[in-house]
């Protein structure tokens, strides 16, 4: 140890006053005089002996601070003699040395119990040159001590942390999916190239299977396209698996599930990973790093960006899975078009409004429709029934205009002839900044229905937005990094840190699996969110299990919204005291709320149904919850529909054709 520093020099008395500390004998007893930060004290050196330690000392007794510089200044010989007398009598040095003593019993006592060499800590007591009492030195030096007790504890933490866990053999982690021999078929093309109907067709065809989607929209939308699929004359069997919702089928050979439900136990013929450029996200993207490694089945569907393409090569040849590419083509143009829309009065039916806030959304609805063209309304707040409820009024012609966000851009087929962006600048959770290219292209995709439109068309509403989609569109898509892709820690991560380090804190464990496992080549990489981490050290203040406390920091509710918060830690706290909580309808009825709260009762009731399938003891109301969740859902589609009608009747209907 060498950080024990040298804190204060004291300035040497005038040269009178040692004569002083001389004349009255005190200088052989180790006495001295110092005069810093502004006083003047006694120092007292001696010599204590331990266990064959010899720790000298040179310390400031409890009454050692004798008067500030300019009062001893004025004090004349005999007063500074009798003070000083006083000061240093026999007994205040005997105190002094017996309180060294036994200081120095306990220091070497608490190094020996720690393995810990005492040397380092024993020198502050000569070399800690401070004008504050002796015992105040030796709490600073405990503090030292503890200090560097706890570092050299983390180190044998993160060591022992590292040891338990090595990043490079998370494949191996996937018993299933390890002993299979599995085929990869990559399925890579533009929005409109029909790469998902070709892995979907396979998947149906086979004997078993599983979807894995990126929302749970997506995964009702394919479970109900392979309920529509026959074999042998014969529907389909299909489960539905979401975070909030089981739809199981006894017998069932198919199953639709969002990604994050990943059953990597069951082995099945064919398993289909859509959008698997997601491979990249940064919040998400470990649930595609499991899935790929993971997934149980003899073959497995890829599909997504073409940009994925050099990823998956590369996750194939560490897997050691056979890989097929298949690139594909859009099946009609995708056009800018050669100015911008510029006025409302310019938008026409099939037209999607894209913006990128619920508040822009909706007023961009009330303007469209107040010009005369009916509205369906899609953005990421509303439940996946709600979106698909709007989509279908935009589909079977009830809606002229689809106003909604970049929600539009994944899992929503709709007739849309052109896209108008209102906007290229979106914000990203920290700042307001430029859309990628990658996203401009997926959302510009969904123009041009193959079989509906013979070409897709684009347009920024203002020349400037106009001018930089233009732009987005051309530049050349960028590959995802081929390289430290994510891996979220799984509750056995969690309980072999714990076993290791003997931690419980949720946060100190969830710390320990980002910076401390072993990631030998970086391939594989640790990743949690920003929000599960301050989740995580607001549950460690109750008295709830490591997994517990893990299922609650993955709750899918907003954090930003007041009202969902309270419900929240009102649920954490009930299951810390290992209380039922039953779902409740709240008192307004849903008919006197307005869109923002019915939304956020929907989303309440699918965060209760979430949580529920985790810990179905404290939180029964499951049923009850998901009913809660359509009834919410179906009065935020019903308000929807009354607010575009009462927009359109303040203006006459100029675009209905």
């Amino acid at each position: 140890m060498t950080d024990l520093p040298h804190i204060a020099n004291h300035d040497s008395a005038p040269g009178e006053d040692d004569d002083l500390v001389r004349q009255l004998g005190l200088a052989d007893k180790g006495v001295s005089l110092a005069k810093s930060e502004g006083r003047v004290y006694l120092r007292i050196s001696g010599v204590v002996e331990y266990q064959g330690l010899r720790v000298a000392y040179d310390l400031v007794p409890t009454q050692g601070v004798l008067a500030k510089p300019s009062k001893w200044r004025k004090m004349d010989a005999d007063s500074r003699s009798a003070l000083l007398r006083e000061r240093a009598a026999d007994a205040a040095i005997a105190e002094l040395q017996a309180d060294v003593a036994a200081f120095v019993r306990e220091l070497a006592d608490a190094c020996d119990d720690c393995d810990m060499d005492p040397d380092p800590f024993m020198q502050g007591l000569s070399d800690m040159q401070v004008a504050e009492p002796a015992g105040m030195v030796f709490d600073r030096i405990r503090t030292r001590l503890e200090h560097a007790v706890e570092r050299e504890m983390e180190e044998q933490h993160a060591e022992r942390t590292r040891q338990s866990i090595n990043l490079a053999e998370y494949p191996a982690s996937f018993d299933v999916a390890r002993r299979m021999k599995r085929k990869f078929i990559a399925v890579l093309g533009p929005t409109n190239s029909g790469k998902t109907h070709m892995a979907m067709e396979a998947l149906g065809k086979a004997p078993s299977g599983v979807y894995l989607a990126p929302l749970r929209l997506l995964a009702l939308e394919n479970y109900e396209r392979l309920q529509e699929m026959q074999q042998h004359g014969k529907p389909l069997k299909v489960s539905l698996v979401t975070g909030e919702e089981r739809r199981l089928v006894p017998g069932a050979t198919h199953v639709a599930s969002t990604v994050e439900m990943l059953d990597t136990q069951t082995a099945v013929d064919v398993a289909v990973i859509d959008e698997i450029q997601m491979l990249s996200d940064r919040d998400r993207g470990a649930a595609w790093t499991a899935a790929v490694c993971g997934a149980p089945a003899k073959v497995v569907y890829l599909v997504g960006a073409p940009e994925a393409r050099r990823a998956i090569e590369v996750l194939a040849a560490r897997l050691e899975c056979e890989l097929e590419v298949h690139v594909l083509k859009r099946k009609g143009p995708l056009t800018v078009e050669p100015t911008a829309v510029r006025k409302l009065s310019n938008l026409r039916r099939g037209d999607a409004v894209i913006c990128f806030s619920r508040r822009e959304v909706l007023m961009w609805r009330d303007m469209v429709t107040e010009m005369g063209l009916s509205v369906a309304t899609v953005y990421g707040n509303l439940s996946p029934e709600v979106r698909r409820a709007q989509a279908q009024r935009f589909r079977e012609g009830a809606a002229d205009v689809v106003v909604g966000t970049d929600a539009i851009a994944m899992g929503l087929n709709m007739p849309i002839a052109r896209v108008v962006m209102t906007t290229t600048v979106k914000y990203n959770g920290y700042e307001e900044e430029e859309i990628p290219a990658a996203l401009a292209r997926q959302i510009a995709g969904r123009a041009g229905r193959f079989g509906v439109h013979e070409e897709g068309l684009v347009a920024g509403y203002d020349n400037e937005t106009h001018s930089v989609m233009r732009e987005l569109l051309r530049e050349k898509p960028v590959p995802i990094k081929t390289t430290g892709f994510a891996v979220a820690p799984t509750l056995e991560h969690l309980h072999r840190i714990s076993s290791v380090t003997n931690e419980h804190a949720l946060a100190k464990l969830l710390k320990r699996f980002v910076h401390n496992i072993d990631v030998p080549d970086g391939f594989f990489y640790p990743r949690i969110t920003e929000e599960q981490f301050e989740r995580a050290a607001w549950l460690d203040t109750l008295d709830l299990s490591v997994a517990e406390k893990f299922a609650l920091s993955l709750v899918p509710i907003s954090s930003k919204v007041p009202a969902l918060q309270h419900a929240w830690e009102t649920w954490a706290k009930s299951l810390a005291h290992k209380k039922i909580t039953h779902m409740k309808p709240g008192d307004t009825p849903l008919h006197y709320m307005n869109l923002q709260e019915v939304e956020d009762a929907c989303r309440l009731y699918s965060a209760y149904a979430w949580l529920a399938y985790r810990e179905p003891e404290y939180f029964p109301d499951t049923e009850l919850a998901q009913r809660l969740s359509r009834d919410a859902s179906e009065r935020v589609d019903a308000i929807l529909q009354d607010q575009n009608s009462a927009a359109r009747k303040r203006q006459p209907r100029r675009f209905r054709r």
